[in-house]
C-alpha cells in the first residue's frame, strides 16, 4: 500500500538544493544518518535536521533508531510515480552528488561512518 503525496510537495522538496542532495544521497546509499549528511554536504547538523524533518513530514523519507543514531531512508511506501521521479532524477544527476559521495567513501564503509563521524560531532 502506498502513501498519498501531492505532486507539488515532491517537486517543492526537489527544488531545494539541500533536500535534493539528501534524496539523491539516499538513492545512492539507501540509508544515512544526520552526521553523514552533514559531513557530505558540509552543512551544520541543525540545517540538515530541519530539512530531513520537512522531507519526513511530506512522507518522502522515514527514519529508524539504532542505538544513539537515527538513520534515514527513502519511504518505500511512496506511490510508483513518486518513486519513478526520484529514480529518474538520480539517474540523470549523479554528478550532483559525486563529490559528497566521494567524501563519504573516503571516510569508510557506510556501516562504519556513523561511529567515525558522529562521535562528538561539532557540526
Amino acid at each position: 500500500m502506498s502513501i498519498q503525496i501531492e505532486p507539488i510537495s515532491l517537486f517543492k522538496s526537489l527544488s531545494d538544493n539541500i533536500r535534493l542532495s539528501i534524496l539523491l544521497l539516499l538513492q545512492a546509499e539507501e540509508e544515512l544518518c544526520v552526521c553523514e549528511f552533514s559531513e557530505a554536504l558540509d552543512e551544520i547538523q541543525p540545517k540538515i535536521s530541519r530539512n530531513l524533518a520537512l522531507l519526513k513530514k511530506v512522507g518522502l523519507v522515514v527514519n529508524r533508531r539504532q542505538g544513539q543514531w537515527i538513520y534515514y531512508s527513502i519511504n518505500k511506501q511512496l506511490p510508483q510515480w513518486a518513486t519513478q521521479v526520484l529514480l529518474e532524477t538520480y539517474s540523470g544527476n549523479r554528478e550532483h552528488i559525486a563529490a559528497p559521495l566521494a567524501k563519504l567513501n573516503k571516510i569508510g564503509a557506510n556501516k562504519d561512518r556513523p561511529m567515525i563521524l558522529c562521535k562528538g560531532s561539532s557540526k
